[in-house]
């Protein structure tokens, strides 16, 4: 017989058994320490990459075990934590392995967001860009076009700007390039992250 303990982990609540805990909690510590050596970002970035990272997790426990309450187990805390890897990339865990091969990766398609880090007025075309796979300069000049030609352009534009949400978080920066949500990639964003 086995503990199991109720957790929050990523605003989502889960039953999971206590070695899994143990395993779980120990691997979000070496990360923290991992994070902190390998990326020389500021405090308030790594929190945001760990809120990111804590997400991720309970997505995909809630992916595997669903809503109707049934417990996260060491396997699934295995399984997990070697899909998303270390922040400096290396495969290295800090628990040994337990046998279960990662889940193969799944295709990860782009979402649309504002690109803020490389913007000229909101970010729409580095966005916009960046989601259709040209070059900025490009999707620059067709919107240039596209105002030029008459106002249809101008509102184009606006609508862009109201409807399509900036790319704040690591894990939105992740999703605007269509890059798995790996710790590796949450500590690459949280570099270039600005203040």
């Amino acid at each position: 017989m086995k503990k199991v303990l109720n957790i929050s982990l990523g605003n989502r609540s889960f039953a999971i058994e206590e070695d899994a805990y143990k395993r779980l909690s120990d691997y979000l510590q070496h990360f923290r320490a991992r994070l902190g050596a390998s990326a020389g970002v500021p405090y308030t970035q790594n929190a945001e990459v760990m809120e990111d990272l804590e997400s991720r997790i309970s997505e995909l426990f809630l992916q595997e075990v669903g809503s109707d309450g049934r417990v996260v187990d060491i396997r699934l805390v295995d399984r997990v934590t070697s899909q998303l890897g270390m922040p400096d990339g290396s495969p290295e865990n800090p628990q040994p392995e337990t046998g279960t091969a990662p889940e193969p990766d799944q295709p990860v398609r782009k979402k649309v967001y504002r690109d803020y880090d490389n913007k000229r007025i909101a970010g729409v075309c580095a966005g916009l860009a960046i989601y259709l796979d040209i070059d900025v300069v490009l999707a620059r000049i067709l919107m240039l076009v596209a105002l030029v030609a008459g106002t249809a352009g101008f509102w184009i534009y606006v609508i862009c700007w109201i409807a399509i949400p900036k790319a704040v978080t690591a894990t939105q920066k992740c999703e605007m390039y269509g890059l798995p949500v790996t710790a590796e990639n949450l500590a690459r964003f949280a570099k270039t992250q600005k203040k």
